[in-house]
């Protein structure tokens, strides 16, 4: 179900200003941007991985970019990332437009992608 951790819906983002390639590691989409914080050995994060890589295939201009919390301890401490998996949705300016904990359904990913583009 994709949505925090209380609830079905993806919630607004928490971060202030905007993530980038310096944040990222990665060139953000044109249109929107699938952030996932993984770690090694989290097993609803391989099909995370796997949800959001199709999501990003079908929608132009929408990339997928993993994360791996255990090195990028500053970026999950300055966002509030509290488990893994975490999704961010952004949007072209990189803002977060939505944010989930837990593995997430195709479908709710698709309806998100919808408040960033």
């Amino acid at each position: 179900m994709l949505g925090r951790e209380e609830g079905p819906e993806l919630g607004p983002g928490g971060a202030r200003g905007r993530l980038g390639v310096a944040e990222l590691g990665a060139e953000p989409g044109e249109r929107a941007t699938l952030v996932q914080f993984s770690s090694a050995f989290c097993q609803p994060c391989r099909a995370t991985r796997r949800i959001l890589a199709e999501v990003a295939a079908m929608v132009g201009g929408v990339a997928h970019i993993e994360i791996d919390a255990e090195e990028r301890l500053d970026l999950v401490r300055a966002l509030g990332i509290e488990k893994t998996p975490t999704v961010l949705v952004l949007d072209a300016a990189g803002r977060i437009v939505r944010r989930a904990a837990g593995m997430p359904r195709k479908v709710d990913v698709i309806a998100a992608l919808g408040a960033a583009v």
